[in-house]
C-alpha cells in the first residue's frame, strides 16, 4: 500500500474517532517566528502583535488545513460543538480585560468558558484556587488565541475577548456553513499542495497532508476580491513582467500618469500598441477620450515590479497568481487585504524552493543565481503541486485544532464555495 494510501486510511481512522466522540480537548499549532499597482516600497517594520508568523515548520509535523481527512475531521469538531450548544452553550464574559496578575470572580468565569469549548479540563474547576488567572490558564487562552488568528499574548484583550464571547451557536453555524467548501476543495487533493485560506490570510505547503512553511500573504481587497478556485502549478517566472490588466490602467495607472506626467518612467511602465505591437510614447494619446484595453501595459522586470522578483503561475479564468512584493510592509500588519485579487507571498524564496526542489539540479542557490542574472525565465513545474483559494472561515484539522476566522468578504450565509466574489463597497 502506497504511503498515501496509509495516510488516507490513518486520518480515516483518526476522523471516525473523533465524530465518535473521543477527542474533546481543542489543540492550537505551534507558534513559530518568523496585486495592486506599487509606489515605491517602505522599509518594513516589526510588528510583535502579528497573529500569524512565516516560517519553516516541518520538524512540528502539523497536519496541513485541508487534508485528506479535514472532512471527517470537520464533521468531529461540528458533532463536538452540537453537544456544546445541547449543553447550552458557555458564559459570556465581562466587557474586561484580564492580565496575568488578574483575580476574582471574572477569572471562574474565564474558566467556565475555556473549559466548555475544551481548552481546559474539566477538573480545573475544582483545583484550589480558581479564581487566579495562572500558567495553565494563560497557555490555554494563547491556544484560543491561535486558532482564532488572534496575536498570542497569552492574555484577555478586546480582540481575544470578542473572540471568546461569540455565541456557541455562532461557531456550530460557522462549522456548518464551511462543510461543503470543505468537501469540494479536498476533491482531487495531490500529495504535495499549495493551500491558500483567503479569510485567514495565510498560506501552507503541505507533504502527505503534513506542513512544510507556513507563510502570511496578502489577498484581494474588500473592492477587488480574491477567488477561490482549484488548480495545480504551472511554472514559476523569475524576474517577471508585469502584463497590467485593463482594469488596474483605467483604475489606477491613467489617473496616476494623468497627475503626474512622469510616473509611467518612475515606474518603468511601457506602453505598447498591443501585446506584440511597437512601443507608444504615453505623451502622445489622448487619454480621456481612450478605452483603458486599447493600448498594453508593461512593467519591466526589477526591485521596482509590482509583482517583486518571482511569480508562481497555475491555470485559472481569473488571471490570477501567487508572487513577491517591493512592499514587504505590509505583512507586517494582521490586516493584509491589500492586493488587486492576486496574493502576494512573505518569504516566497521558500515557496519557490519547495516547488522546484531536486528538479533538473535547482536547489536555493539556483533561485539566487536566476534572480541575479536579472533576466526573464520561465521554469515550468514537472512535480504535480496542486493549488487551492479556499475560503474556510472555520475548519478543524486532523490534529485535533478547530479554527475560525472573520468572514472578511461577507459570504457566509451566500453558499459561496469556488469563484470570483462580488466586490464590497462600503
Amino acid at each position: 500500500m502506497s504511503e498515501l494510501k496509509l495516510r488516507r486510511r490513518s486520518i480515516l481512522l483518526l476522523g471516525a474517532a473523533w465524530a465518535a466522540g473521543l477527542s474533546s480537548q481543542v489543540h492550537a499549532q505551534t507558534v513559530e517566528t518568523t496585486s495592486s499597482i506599487s509606489t515605491p516600497p517602505a522599509k518594513p517594520k516589526l510588528n510583535s502583535t502579528l497573529a500569524t508568523h512565516t516560517g519553516i515548520v516541518a520538524d512540528k509535523g502539523e497536519a496541513a488545513m485541508l487534508t485528506l481527512g479535514s472532512e471527517e475531521a470537520l464533521n468531529g469538531a461540528i458533532a463536538h460543538y452540537q453537544e456544546i450548544v445541547a449543553g447550552g452553550g458557555w458564559p459570556t464574559l465581562p466587557n474586561k480585560k484580564i492580565g496575568k496578575t488578574s483575580k476574582g470572580p471574572q477569572i471562574v468565569l474565564l474558566r467556565q468558558r475555556l473549559v466548555a469549548e475544551g481548552y481546559l479540563p474539566f477538573d480545573a474547576l475544582s483545583i484550589a484556587t480558581p479564581e487566579v488567572f495562572d500558567d495553565e490558564m494563560s497557555q490555554a487562552i494563547t491556544a484560543f488565541q491561535i486558532n482564532h488568528g488572534v496575536a498570542q499574548t497569552g492574555t484577555v484583550g478586546d480582540k481575544t475577548l470578542a473572540e471568546l464571547n461569540v455565541p456557541a451557536e455562532g461557531r456550530l453555524a460557522a462549522l456548518e456553513e464551511n462543510l461543503i467548501r470543505v468537501q469540494i476543495y479536498s476533491k482531487g487533493i495531490m500529495e504535495r499542495m499549495i493551500l491558500v485560506n483567503i479569510p485567514s490570510m495565510q498560506l501552507e505547503t503541505s507533504h502527505l497532508d503534513r506542513v512544510y512553511s507556513r507563510h502570511n500573504v496578502v489577498v484581494g481587497k474588500l473592492e477587488r476580491p480574491s477567488p477561490a478556485l482549484m488548480s495545480k502549478v504551472s511554472d514559476v517566472n523569475f524576474n517577471p513582467y508585469w502584463k497590467i490588466p485593463a482594469s488596474i490602467v483605467a483604475k489606477d495607472i491613467v489617473p496616476k500618469y494623468l497627475a503626474d506626467s512622469s510616473y509611467l518612467a518612475q515606474m518603468h511602465i511601457r506602453v505598447f500598441d498591443g501585446v506584440e505591437g511597437p512601443e507608444i510614447d504615453p505623451s502622445t494619446i489622448d487619454w480621456p477620450s481612450t478605452p483603458p484595453e486599447r493600448y498594453f501595459f508593461r512593467q519591466d522586470p526589477g526591485d521596482f515590479n509590482s509583482l517583486g522578483l518571482v511569480k508562481i503561475n497555475f491555470p485559472n479564468e481569473f488571471m490570477v497568481y501567487m508572487h513577491d512584493t517591493p512592499h514587504r510592509e505590509l505583512f507586517g500588519g494582521n490586516a493584509r487585504l491589500e492586493s488587486s485579487g492576486c496574493v502576494r507571498v512573505d518569504q516566497v524564496k521558500t515557496v519557490v524552493d519547495w516547488v522546484l526542489d531536486g528538479q533538473n539540479g535547482f536547489d536555493s542557490a539556483t533561485y539566487d543565481a536566476n534572480i541575479a542574472s536579472h533576466q526573464n525565465s520561465v521554469v515550468k513545474v514537472d512535480a504535480p503541486i496542486g493549488v487551492r483559494f479556499m475560503y474556510l472561515t472555520a475548519w478543524a484539522t486532523e490534529d485535533g485544532a478547530v479554527n475560525f476566522r472573520p468572514d472578511v468578504y461577507g459570504l457566509d450565509g451566500t453558499g459561496f464555495v469556488l469563484g470570483q466574489p462580488e466586490p464590497k463597497t462600503n
